[in-house]
């Protein structure tokens, strides 16, 4: 019987072909991508991320969360698993760079932009201020608050660490701006007790050359100058002092702007009273006011004209700081580019 020989069957398969199918069956990372992983080192300044690629990718510190931390451990121990943001593409080494601050920062937007679809009015701490307003963080991102939508009489430097009510004025992820407005969310809630064609006793706070500003239970109107008299008045120092005591009817309530337009004008019952002697029209107000609100039916013009003088102050104008904090770089990394544009602010008195 002559012996077989055992031999190795040809499946027309070679190393290349397995090293080949193995490429195939590869997982392929890009940036923007968000991906599961598990982190397998954590290091003085990161953490190296095991997300199925042929090498860790890894993830720095400074890009661990949208707060400031000192250390990897306050976000990450060895063996979690969550989702990270593949931030820059492979380096020399083959190796990805990762992200949670940005899945933060997306999320974050998400949530302000769903906020300001319902109007909500939110609560913040001023932790910073600067030359056109304050700043506070709204689920982790800077919100900014210009100057004129702050309505308080302390100066803005006292205002840190104090928490204030406020309302969404501008959300807009692609241009990293957040603006919000104290003012609105005062002039709100004071709205829902006030009304049209109501007397309201206030203090003068301010007199401008278009007007004199009401302090009506802590919000502020504007009495236009021309809605103090029938008559002609050149300024309205001939009328008010700062601190008088007056009595004013709302005429106009913009709750979207958070604006309360007031007159005297509307309660005179001779033309000119208000000039010659106000105490008349004080007394006679709610006898007027009432006449007024008979006509209510009849459509009226309204003024809404701000405290700067001006139909509003375009948000546009103020420098707004960027809603996105920029990490602190402690070593090379590829960093996603924001654009912040800077105009100037010009606001002409009206």
């Amino acid at each position: 019987m002559v012996p077989q020989t055992k031999t190795t069957p040809d499946v027309g398969f070679t190393h290349e072909d397995f090293a080949a199918l193995l490429d195939k069956y590869d997982y392929h990372f890009s940036p923007g991508d968000i991906v599961a992983g598990t982190v397998f080192s954590l290091e003085p300044r990161g953490a190296l991320i095991d997300i199925g690629a042929k090498t860790a990718a890894y993830i720095p510190i400074q890009e661990m969360s949208i707060n400031r931390i000192d250390q990897p451990e306050e976000v990450l121990q060895d063996g979690d698993t969550r989702e990270f943001f593949i931030l820059a593409d492979e380096n020399e080494e083959g190796q990805l760079t990762l992200s949670i601050r940005r899945i933060e920062y997306m999320r974050a937007w998400e949530r302000v932009r769903q906020l300001q679809k319902e109007d909500a009015t939110v609560r913040a701490l001023i932790f910073a201020t600067n030359r056109g307003g304050a700043l506070v963080r709204i689920e982790g991102l800077r919100g900014f608050i210009p100057g004129s939508h702050i309505s308080t009489r302390k100066v803005k430097e006292e205002l840190v660490n104090e928490e204030l009510p406020l309302k969404f004025l501008e959300v807009d992820e692609d241009r990293n701006r957040l603006v919000l407005s104290h003012r609105r969310a005062l002039v709100e809630r004071k709205m829902n007790k006030l009304e049209v064609g109501e007397v309201v006793i206030g203090v003068v706070r301010g007199i401008k050359p278009y007007g004199a500003f009401i302090d009506i239970g802590g919000v502020s109107g504007l009495l236009h100058i021309s809605e103090i008299s029938h008559d002609h008045i050149d300024t309205p120092h001939n009328v008010f002092n700062v601190n008088d005591e007056v009595k004013v009817m709302i005429i106009d309530l913009d709750a979207e702007r958070g604006r309360i337009s007031l007159s005297t004008k509307q309660l005179e019952s001779e033309p000119g009273d208000m000039v010659k002697n106000p105490q008349v029209v004080y007394d006679g107000a709610e006898e007027m006011a009432a006449k007024f609100r008979e006509q209510m039916n009849q459509p009226a013009a309204s003024l809404t004209v701000t405290e700067d003088g001006v139909e509003a102050i375009a948000i546009e104008e103020i420098e707004v700081p960027s809603a996105e904090e920029e990490p602190i770089i402690e070593e090379p990394i590829i960093e996603e580019v924001v654009e912040v544009v800077e105009v100037a602010t010009d606001v002409i008195e009206g």
